[in-house]
């Protein structure tokens, strides 16, 4: 039997939603979904977010409005941005833009110290996962798989699928309440991967949150080529120094990256490094694979994102929204990230991908 949806007031922050008394929940009133239309193009736009001309000039852009995030510039979590798509035969593309007052990359990097040892720079209030001081910008948009995820078109979008309140983790767990229900998440990670031209294609499914087995609950990454993994890793400590460092030597506070390209990475030498300057805690290779099949291109300039996503309109994965039938209408919601690991300003109305023909 279905798990319902308790009474929760629209106007909290997301993670909304947990199981309980479906005549509850029909008491709110649902909101409106927002259209999206994608207009067909005869050449494919490039993938580059600066570029403004082309289809970008035409395509209807979609405006949208953000809430209830941390650290963007209303002092409230809110932010607008719009949102704009196109497609042909084989792809589509997704262009967001949004405002976000600062550039944020300096994910929680090793820091020499006076003593000449290293710490790594933390949130001090973070309880659980709750980054919001030293972590990295990034977007992400959730897709209802075949329709399958219970209320997210019609009513909830991707809060849907957010629940609040569980041990451990302050802001919440992302799952589906039902087994068989399934997103596709295009995550834009700028730090882990959006610097490189990529999302990290995850997916949502009904797994519940175990601190020990299941940390991320429902929200899992595709799979990766074999015996190429890609994606990223910490970077250890080892004997009170960082395992690795740039072959350029370049502290990321002066000129250097806040990320470290496993092509670039050399033993750790602690004599080209002073005091205050900090290093890279985070190895970072191209997603493989399913997990690398999105392509982005991702620019912050003059207080605003702009990022192009790309993807095949079909692939092979179960874990894909597949665009084949361009007659039908696409569930999707879409969150924005300030310098959070999970306070995200997100879009509360169900958003509705529609092809135009």
């Amino acid at each position: 039997m279905r798990r319902l949806f308790a009474t929760v007031a629209l106007t909290l922050p997301v993670c909304l939603y947990a199981s309980g008394a479906f005549a509850e929940e029909e008491k709110r009133v649902p909101l409106k979904p927002i259209d999206v239309h994608a207009v067909k193009v005869a050449a494919a736009p490039v993938l580059d977010a600066a570029v403004v001309d082309g289809v970008w000039k035409t395509a209807p852009a979609t405006e949208v409005k953000a809430q209830k995030g941390i650290n963007f510039k209303d002092g409230q979590g809110n932010t607008t941005g719009t949102i704009q798509a196109a497609y042909d035969a084989k792809t589509i593309w997704l262009r967001v833009v949004y405002d976000d007052p600062t550039l944020s990359v300096r994910r929680m990097p090793y820091v020499k110290q006076a003593d000449g040892s290293w710490k790594k720079l933390v949130d001090p209030d973070d309880k659980g996962g709750d980054n919001n001081k030293y972590y990295e910008d990034k977007t992400a948009l959730i897709w209802n798989i075949d329709h399958s995820i219970f209320g997210f078109d019609e009513k909830f979008g991707c809060q849907a699928s957010c629940h609040a309140g569980e041990p451990g983790k302050p802001y919440g767990n992302k799952y589906t309440e039902d087994e068989g229900e399934l997103g596709d998440i295009w995550h834009m990670k700028y730090v882990r991967g959006g610097f490189n031209g990529q999302a990290d294609n995850q997916y949502l499914d009904s797994t519940r949150f175990d601190a020990a087995k299941f940390p991320d609950a429902g929200r899992k990454s595709d799979a990766s080529a074999a015996g190429n993994p890609g994606g990223y890793a910490d970077i250890k400590l080892v004997e009170g120094k960082p395992e690795f460092m740039s072959k350029d030597a370049k502290p990321a506070n002066k000129g250097g990256t806040y990320w470290l390209k496993a092509e670039d990475k050399v033993a750790f030498d602690d004599s080209k490094f002073v005091p205050g300057d900090e290093v890279s805690s985070i190895l970072v290779a191209p997603f493989t694979g399913d997990r690398g099949v999105i392509k982005v291109s991702a620019k912050w300039a003059e207080g605003k994102w702009t990022i192009v996503f790309e993807r095949p309109l079909t692939t092979a994965s179960k874990f894909d929204v597949q665009f084949a039938d361009l007659s039908k209408v696409y569930g999707f919601g879409i969150a924005f990230f300030d310098n959070a690991q999970v306070r995200h300003a997100q879009v509360r109305e169900p958003l509705h991908l529609i092809f135009d023909k």
